[in-house]
């Protein structure tokens, strides 16, 4: 069996999601199970060069996982021709620039969302990819998580009828720091002048969501809030919030379909996971976290009275039944890179791209505008 090298430069993976997502979660567990099968038999082993700013995190980072390229030359990783991939997961703020010096040295493309912090330019950098012929794409994780992949298997089976409404409540706590317990985010998240907010960040998320699974957006009505003002940072300094902690949406889909989102750094979980959807329709409703999920046809529907004066004499968990799992489940976010993988080797497409990407921020942009603006905003489709 032989092997083939595919070098990428990694930017960005000094960071949480870089780091324990996408450097060790994907790349080095693909690099442990012998890299990825291609359809002639060869294993695509993924070589990966670890760059950024800090070259004491860097190096120290390559050391722990047995990494034997890393530099703080961008510039210098890039004019590599054996590096035929550029991923980034570092700022928002920066990938624009990043992915299009990266696209100019004919490196492919795969980033993280959001691709951009306006439409506008997550727009550039989608045509600069296409104008190039670079390869391109954009994580859109959720996708494959177990639970979403179970209500995907309902729908896709008919169990819900007539499709009806989405509900989903995303977010945690997410503590100030100060006298309480250090933030679990990193403190540019709440600033805007740093593309944080959760909008821009979690409406990404729910537009590729809400595409694939429900049907495509075509209105949106959103309510943003900075309900903590004042945070600390990762020093210990005192700075103010002035980009959004959490968000109410409403959206519009095809066929009839209405969404509703709540996204949250600011609520304490009492719920399955810490994103729950909750999908009703005319034959049948279901509920999925991030792993498991649970269903309940017209059939198991409880026939409740409203009367508030007794104890509710109906256990309404008792009627609902787990979807059982017909596979083992992955890590999503290496389940995606294998498929990007092999899509630069030539084997298969890849329809996540930096267009999907910029139809995230389209709706996390027009997202803000409706909360500036308090009005419903349709949702047009972008022209490539």
């Amino acid at each position: 069996m032989s092997e083939k090298r595919v070098g990428i430069v990694m930017h960005g993976v000094t960071g949480r999601m870089g780091m324990n997502q996408h450097l060790i979660r994907s790349i080095l567990a693909i690099r442990n199970q012998g890299g990825v099968a291609l359809k002639d038999g060869t294993r695509l082993m993924p070589d990966p060069l670890l760059v950024g700013r800090n070259a004491q995190k860097l190096e120290g980072l390559a050391k722990e996982h047995g990494i034997e390229r890393w530099s703080t030359d961008l510039d210098q990783a890039l004019k590599n021709p054996r590096d035929a991939i550029f991923f980034d997961a570092a700022s928002t703020l920066l990938r624009p620039k990043l992915v299009k010096r990266a696209i100019a040295a004919g490196k492919h493309i795969y980033c993280e969302k959001p691709v951009a912090t306006n439409t506008a330019e997550a727009l550039e950098i989608y045509r600069a990819a296409k104008k190039a012929k670079v390869k391109h794409g954009v994580v859109q994780d959720k996708l494959w998580l177990p639970g979403l992949l179970k209500l995907q298997a309902l729908r896709a089976s008919g169990f819900f009828g007539k499709l009806l409404s989405v509900r989903g409540e995303f977010g945690y706590w997410v503590f100030e720091g100060g006298e309480r317990p250090p933030a679990q985010r990193p403190s540019w998240n709440y600033r805007k002048q740093d593309g944080g907010g959760v909008i821009l960040d979690m409406l990404c998320h729910w537009r590729y969501v809400l595409d694939n699974l429900f049907g495509k957006v075509r209105a949106v009505s959103c309510l943003g809030a900075t309900h903590i003002p004042s945070r600390w940072d990762e020093k210990g300094k005192k700075y103010r919030a002035s980009a959004d902690d959490a968000a109410y949406a409403t959206f519009e889909l095809e066929r009839g379909v209405i969404a509703q989102f709540n996204s949250s750094w600011t609520t304490r979980v009492r719920r399955d996971d810490l994103l729950t959807l909750h999908v009703d329709g005319t034959d049948g409703s279901a509920v999925a976290g991030l792993r498991r999920c649970y269903s309940q046809s017209w059939k198991d529907t409880p026939r409740p009275v409203w009367n508030p004066d007794i104890p509710q004499p109906i256990d309404f968990f008792a009627s609902w039944k787990e979807v059982a799992a017909d596979e083992s489940y992955d890590n999503a976010f290496k389940l995606q890179w294998e498929l990007f993988l092999k899509h630069v080797a030539g084997e298969g497409g890849f329809r996540w791209n930096l267009l999907e990407g910029a139809k995230g921020v389209q709706l996390a942009e027009l997202g803000l505008k409706s909360w500036q603006g308090r009005r419903w905003l349709k949702v047009p489709e972008l022209k490539a």
